[in-house]
């Protein structure tokens, strides 16, 4: 399995490698030694989520604070997304800097999330399977997030802003500053 990482310390993407034959397609969508051997990363993952969403709907900018803050390894299952991470790690040289990538069931790309990042994505095909394994589990009240369209992150989401669907709760996420 391929690592990359990022030009933002601890991200990383993954091009897993695909075995396919005239019955469809195989590839290993995790393994914890070859992942900490390659990337030194060694937390294991505790919970596994699972959304379906349709086009244009944004998810995030979600994180948990501390002491419940989560990894993520996120991909698509069906369909394709734009998925952002941002750095809010306040002693971090790449501090409010962000990655963007896109995740589909075409490409099988990965992406590992650190804890210190708000991550979010939005649905760029008429539907899409997303999936993620975290390593801490969903703490309510812990949970808080940064509004999709802050100035001051500048995110590039791939489709007009007037197309873009948020729930209530993300519509009073606050601002990165």
């Amino acid at each position: 399995m391929p690592f990359k990482e990022t030009e933002i310390e601890g991200l990383w993407v993954f091009e897993p490698k695909i075995f396919t034959d005239e019955r469809g397609f195989f590839f290993e969508s995790f393994n914890l030694k070859e992942f900490s051997d390659k990337t030194g990363i060694t937390r294991s993952f505790v919970q596994h989520n699972h959304s379906r969403s349709k086009y244009g709907v944004l998810r995030g900018l979600h994180f948990q604070k501390e002491p419940h803050s989560q990894a993520k390894l996120v991909r698509v299952l069906k369909g394709k997304v734009w998925d952002v991470a941002v750095d809010i790690r306040p002693n971090s040289s790449t501090y409010g800097q962000h990655f963007g990538i896109e995740l589909s069931d075409e490409n099988y790309k990965q992406l590992y999330v650190p804890r210190g990042f708000a991550h979010g994505f939005i649905v760029l095909s008429e539907s899409a399977d997303f999936s993620y394994l975290c390593d801490n589990y969903y703490a309510p009240k812990f949970e808080s997030g940064i509004i999709f369209n802050d100035a001051d992150l500048a995110i590039n989401w791939q489709i007009p802003e007037s197309e873009i669907i948020i729930s209530s709760k993300d519509s009073l996420l606050t601002r990165f500053k």
